[in-house]
């Protein structure tokens, strides 16, 4: 039987990244995404399915769940982002509610939809959440709260599925150079982008993180990896980074 694994906001970087590895280890991958004009080539590349959805709106993570079907052997929580880098005395609370919308109620609203079809399978669901849910940083306290807020999700639904065979597992990426991350927290700002890594020898890049999403989902079932921290090694913590 072949596998089926959802990578949400697949369009780009970790998500396209992780939907390739997947298909190359043998799954059919469902490229979940708002933009249908990158996905439903990767789907066609890959051997895929492209089903456009904006996981803040209920109705469309309903068409996607529709799509799924009854079974589903891995759910790719990605979808989400960072948008500015305000302080908290200078915060903008409307980035914030897009981020709590994508990274919190998103994941939770994916994840909600789609268990019953994870139960199934007896499936596997990864939350790839960040080392801002590690440890807070100057300009970083939407975002730091988002992804603290996604963390436990995972964790609450790891004890809620307690006995069941659905595993929940964590991966929290650090420093890692896609094309639109820092782009979009800096507001199309390429240059405070380019910034964010500028010197450091070798970031992660999102082919990285997608070879560790795949390892975390391809463990023999009574393997659960709870939560898997992922940096370059120029980056020993998220305020220590060297820079060439």
């Amino acid at each position: 039987m072949t596998l089926t694994a959802v990578v949400t906001g697949a369009s780009s970087g970790i998500g396209a990244a992780t939907a390739r590895a997947l298909a190359e280890a043998g799954y059919r991958v469902v490229c979940a995404a708002r933009r249908t004009d990158r996905i439903e080539p990767l789907a066609a590349e890959i051997g895929g399915v492209a089903v456009a959805c904006d996981i803040t709106d209920p109705a469309q993570v309903d068409a996607l769940a529709a799509a799924v079907g009854d079974r589903l052997d891995l759910l790719v929580n990605n979808a989400g982002g960072a948008v500015g880098t305000e302080t908290l005395a200078e915060a903008d609370f409307d980035a914030w509610v897009t981020m709590f919308e994508t990274n919190v109620l998103g994941a939770g609203r994916v994840t909600k939809a789609l268990l019953p079809a994870l139960r199934a399978a007896e499936g596997t669901v990864v939350f790839v959440t960040s080392t801002a849910a590690e440890a807070a940083y100057e300009g970083g306290s939407g975002y730091n709260a988002a992804k603290a807020g996604e963390r436990m999700l995972a964790g609450a639904l790891r004890l809620e599925l307690n006995g069941e065979p659905v595993r929940v597992c964590e991966v929290a990426p650090g420093l890692v150079h896609t094309e639109e991350f820092s782009l979009v927290r800096f507001h199309g700002d390429q240059a405070k982008a380019d910034a964010v890594y500028a010197g450091v020898p070798d970031p992660l890049v999102a082919e990285d993180v997608a070879e560790v999403i795949t390892w975390v989902a391809t463990r023999p079932p009574h393997v659960n990896i709870d939560r898997l921290v992922v940096r370059p090694r120029a980056q020993a913590a998220n305020h220590k980074l060297f820079r060439g």
